[in-house]
């Protein structure tokens, strides 16, 4: 038997894979993080499946979980916010499952940052304005960040950033940022991208800040930071061009 790790999207019920849907349908036991995955999701378990919500629990009592089905014969879906691969947290939980001998998978799912760009209906890499997007967070309430990933060196780039895990430290934020992306660098917040509640802000460094203040957003968003959030005069892509050989 198998732990499926699943990226369940950024919140919208139907942003998850066929893949996705087809092993949370055929899995007897579903773990999930009921503060992120939307209840919707769980209408896809088997009607007698286990469901058990993992924001209580310890990293000890989820994997403890995983352990005991496998040991009972049962597949697992360990449902992901977003996609695995970022933010998930599922390398620790990887890592206990290979010492306890208990196989897995995983399952790709519509990451925070994608849902984003589809609400704000951009292109994060423009021709000739941005071909490089950082994904990064900020070090407060969580593991430090390592050496070299502080936001100060990662702006040097002027790349479009998206900032995880930030919105409490917003001031903060900006006052790292500012020295090389400038004042009038455009700023855009989604909080709760692809939901129905989804709330988009937009402004600039030199005014982002009070917006986030006076909107109350607080968590469960994303802060894009770049030129690409508003270029209109740009080269058009090669992959298109009448000059590209055939």
């Amino acid at each position: 038997m198998s732990v499926h790790f699943i990226g369940a999207g950024p919140g919208a019920e139907d942003l998850i894979t066929v893949r996705g849907q087809r092993l949370l349908a055929s899995s007897p036991v579903c773990l999930y993080a009921g503060s992120l995955v939307p209840p919707g999701l769980l209408a896809y378990c088997p009607p007698d499946a286990k469901l058990v919500d993992t924001w209580p629990l310890d990293l000890d009592q989820i994997v403890a979980e995983m352990v005991a089905a496998h040991a009972a014969g049962q597949d697992v879906a360990r449902l992901c916010s977003g996609d695995p691969s970022v933010f998930s947290a599922v390398a620790e939980q990887m890592r206990r499952l290979d010492a306890a001998g208990v196989p897995y998978d995983v399952v790709p799912g519509v990451p925070a940052f994608a849902a984003a760009a589809a609400s704000l209906a951009r292109e994060f890499t423009v021709p000739g304005v941005a071909q490089t997007v950082i994904l990064t967070r900020t070090a407060e309430r969580a593991t430090a960040m390592p050496p070299g990933e502080d936001l100060a060196t990662l702006s040097a780039s002027r790349a479009t950033m998206v900032l995880h895990l930030a919105m409490q430290r917003i001031d903060a934020v900006v006052a790292e940022l500012l020295p090389h992306y400038g004042p009038d660098c455009p700023v855009a917040i989604v909080a709760r991208a692809s939901r129905d509640d989804e709330v988009i802000l937009r402004g600039a460094l030199s005014d982002i800040a009070a917006k986030v203040h006076e909107s109350g957003i607080r968590r469960t968003a994303v802060i894009v930071v770049g030129a690409a959030l508003t270029a209109a005069q740009f080269p058009d892509s090669h992959l298109y061009s009448t000059s590209r050989p055939r």
